[in-house]
């Protein structure tokens, strides 16, 4: 006789808490509007997916690999984001990249793609590692390396390793080249790593008027003490 196959378990691939910091954000936009229709792009093993599927969302999902997605409810589409993603044009209210920002190479054409996916009035909501917060200024001047980000493997192309590290004002911009309006911000959670590290704020403001560069741009309260960025552009 045959042992039973295991089931496979639907865990987040994230950081801890992330989860369920995202979803309260994106309830925000959309907690009264359990109709609409939601695509998550990198679903992992579909732990998202199912948070969202659980409370009466209409959702899809798409994963490089989508042999790791275990949320058997939902079909998880193969696609690469450097490539055009397989959905018609004007078919979502919301497109949701939960940590996957960082793993891509052409975000250019993810944001064009995501704006010819959304209907209007949608938005495109992700997270990402704040490279901005003062742990990860003082990271980066002693290792050359942001919060999250390490030396890369060169012989590796999985599509795992941290590839990209946008900074806000990045992001923004590509937001509008792509046909979007304002980006909303906000941030998982404060760190107390960076909050040890607030002494320097007087010295970066003194720094930004001295060299005329836009103080208000990367540090306000939330980039220098956040730990993940929350992103929302509007459509």
């Amino acid at each position: 006789m045959k042992p039973a196959t295991q089931e496979k378990q639907v865990e987040p691939i994230a950081i801890p808490g992330i989860h369920g910091r995202f979803y309260d954000y994106f309830k925000k936009f959309y907690g009264e509007r359990k109709g609409v229709k939601v695509l998550e792009v990198g679903a992992g093993h579909g732990a998202f997916t199912q948070k969202l599927w659980d409370d009466g969302y209409a959702v899809e999902a798409c994963d490089l690999y989508p042999e790791i997605f275990y949320f058997k409810e939902i079909e998880c589409r193969k696609a690469d984001l450097a490539e055009k993603l397989p959905y018609p044009s004007d078919s979502f209210d919301a497109i949701l990249a939960v940590e996957v920002m960082e793993h891509i190479h052409d975000h250019e054409l993810f944001f064009k793609e995501c704006h010819r996916l959304l209907k209007n009035g949608g938005r495109v909501m992700v997270s990402t590692p704040n490279i901005l917060s003062l742990k990860s200024r003082v990271r980066f001047l002693f290792s050359g390396f942001f919060y999250s980000f390490k030396p890369l493997d060169h012989q590796n192309n999985d599509g795992l390793q941290h590839l990209a590290s946008l900074t806000l004002d990045q992001y923004r911009s590509l937001g509008i080249r792509n046909g979007f309006g304002d980006m909303q911000v906000a941030v998982d959670k404060w760190q107390n790593s960076s909050r040890w590290l607030l002494f320097l704020q007087p010295f970066i403001w003194l720094y930004c008027h001295w060299k005329k560069i836009d103080y208000r741009v990367h540090n306000q309260r939330d980039m220098l003490l956040g730990r993940v960025l929350f992103l929302c552009f509007n459509n």
